[in-house]
């Protein structure tokens, strides 16, 4: 289903970032080590920027000032020095954003890389109900007490279940419960601060894709599953329109006719995507039917695929770019379309090729009656 235009929701966003991480067998903290391409705690920092968060504060520790800002540069986050404990890291965190006031707020640990909006989502729904909401997923294994290394007794797992962060609280109760965590142990997540301030707190679905980065092989580069989507598509070119080729305004006598601003070359990305996981085409979730997308962007309905792979458990590859036309000369268009291609699907500019062919003066491109794009598009699982 294509996405509707919303007012965005008022809420700020904690990442907690601020231990040591030595389990994980890195040669600094974890959250700033690499992870899939990019700092670990870049992922979620990305994902909280793209669903609204606003603002974003992130607990680092002391002395992480400089490597911190390299692995969030670009992303609009205020940084704030961490506590001895996690509680400590979060109240810092919170008192930080009082002067803000938002409405609602996001915690969240930064060795969860992958954040789905949908979890987001469903947060903060649950925020008009309760003061606190956290994700979480059921335990499907059979649970031992031990003492002595020995089995000591059972547990029954239907009572209980696995808590995953981000964790959705009412900013001032939030606020108002760390300030009075009088307790001489660290509070294992932030629910259980505001529990102990006698507020409730509301269980909603988790995801298995925020499990957290804790030991040395949650490092160690997996096969993932790949999966190859092509995409192709046509556009007539008039007198009296604008030319968008690749999310860029490319000056020239006509421009492309269609629907919406008629990109031939990001409906062919967006295609790609599509087809590489089985997810339909860019006729069925943005229909030239509908009068919403009367001259619409094409720039959303890459970020809409972008979305709609996060949701299916991929992540972009390396997408393969196309197009065919006598005019205009695409070379000294081409490193800045894949600089926009490369933001739009949250990649590397190393991982998209624009590239550029004629049809030898042959057939509707050769007239110059229309602009051809195809598409290549890789997708990973995880």
């Amino acid at each position: 289903m294509a996405p509707s235009p919303t007012q965005p929701v008022c809420f700020a966003a904690v990442i907690v970032a601020a231990g040591k991480g030595l389990r994980a067998g890195q040669p600094i903290p974890k959250q700033f080590a690499l992870w899939r391409g990019k700092p670990v705690v870049r992922h979620s920092a990305e994902s909280l920027h793209l669903a609204g968060a606003n603002p974003i504060i992130v607990a680092i520790p002391e002395g992480a000032e400089q490597v911190a800002a390299e692995a969030l540069a670009g992303i609009p986050v205020r940084l704030v020095i961490g506590g001895a404990t996690r509680q400590e890291s979060v109240c810092r965190a919170l008192e930080n954003l009082s002067a803000d006031a938002p409405h609602h707020v996001l915690i969240h640990d930064a060795a969860r890389p992958k954040l789905p909006l949908a979890v987001t989502g469903r947060l903060l729904d649950a925020l008009s109900e309760h003061p606190g909401a956290i994700p979480v997923l059921p335990v499907v294994d059979s649970l031992a007490r031990f003492q002595d290394g020995l089995m000591a007794g059972t547990a029954a797992r239907e009572e209980l279940r696995r808590v995953q962060t981000p964790q959705a609280f009412r900013f001032q109760d939030i606020l108002a419960a760390h300030r009075g965590w009088r307790s001489d142990r660290d509070a294992g997540d932030d629910a259980q601060v505001l529990a102990a301030a006698g507020q409730t707190v509301a269980l909603i679905e988790g995801d298995e894709r925020l499990r957290k980065l804790t030991y040395a092989e949650d490092f160690m580069a997996a096969a993932p599953e790949a999966r190859t989507g092509i995409g192709f598509d046509v556009h007539r070119l008039v007198d009296g329109e604008e030319l968008w080729l690749a999310g860029l305004l490319i000056p020239h006598a006509k421009g492309l006719s269609g629907h919406s601003d008629a990109d031939v070359a990001l409906h062919a990305v967006v295609d790609a995507l599509l087809g590489a996981a089985a997810l339909g085409d860019i006729g069925q979730h943005f229909p030239p039917s509908d009068p919403r997308w009367k001259g619409a962007r094409s720039d959303q309905f890459v970020e809409h695929a972008v979305r709609l792979l996060d949701e299916a458990g991929y992540r972009v590859g390396n997408v393969d770019l196309t197009i065919i036309c006598e005019a205009p000369k695409i070379g000294p268009h081409r490193d800045a379309m894949r600089t926009k291609l490369a933001a739009l699907l949250r990649v590397e500019a190393k991982q998209v090729s624009v590239k550029a062919t004629t049809t030898e003066r042959l057939g509707f491109t050769g007239r110059g009656e229309g602009i051809a794009a195809q598409a290549i598009a890789t997708v990973l699982r995880g």
